[in-house]
């Protein structure tokens, strides 16, 4: 009798299973459910503030852009203007050495043409008294032929020298100008 007893106790509880077992199972998928669906909600939530951190970064980057390309553009512009003030000096300076080296070719052919005329007078004084005038004569236009060159190389060298000192001129205010434009660029 006892194992009937006993047997209709097992019986009993595979009974109150069958009858509770699939409440039991559904509020276990009810709370996994409620589980992952929280977990999405937070999920969610986090990546809109990702997205929103996002945003603030790249707008925080296009306004730091936009202010650099605008220090940028005023600085070409000053550099613009600096070079073409350059410019505008050196080639402003070009008609007076312009006007130097064209005094110096008068000079110089006007010396020239002095020279020749006193080597013709020379040559007709050692003429006159050829054995005591000729060497004179020889010493002296010779004489005139270095003054002639040595004015030559100054003229030269006085057109080379206002040339360089505007070039010169020139490539400081350059550099200046360059210089700024770095300058400028390099505090960003």
């Amino acid at each position: 009798m006892a194992l009937l007893g006993l047997l209709g106790v097992v019986v009993m509880l595979l009974d109150a299973l069958k009858t509770y077992g699939a409440a039991l199972a559904a509020a276990a998928f009810a709370a996994a459910a409620l589980a992952q669906s929280l977990r999405l909600h937070t999920e969610q939530l986090a990546h809109a503030d990702l997205k929103v951190v996002l945003a603030r970064q790249a707008q925080d980057l296009a306004r730091a852009a936009l202010a650099a390309e605008q220090r940028n553009t005023g600085l070409v512009r000053v550099h613009a203007q600096q070079t073409q003030e350059n410019l505008d000096v050196f080639t402003s300076s070009q008609p007076a050495r312009d006007a130097r080296a064209g005094a110096d070719r008068d000079r110089l052919e006007r010396l020239r043409a002095d020279a020749e005329r006193r080597a013709a007078t020379y040559r007709a004084m050692s003429q006159a008294s050829a054995a005591a005038c000729a060497g004179a004569a020889d010493r002296l236009a010779a004489l005139d032929e270095h003054v002639v060159a040595g004015v030559a190389v100054v003229a030269e060298l006085r057109a080379g020298l206002d040339r360089r000192d505007a070039e010169v001129t020139l490539l400081k205010g350059q550099l200046d100008a360059d210089r700024a434009l770095w300058t400028g660029a390099l505090h960003e």
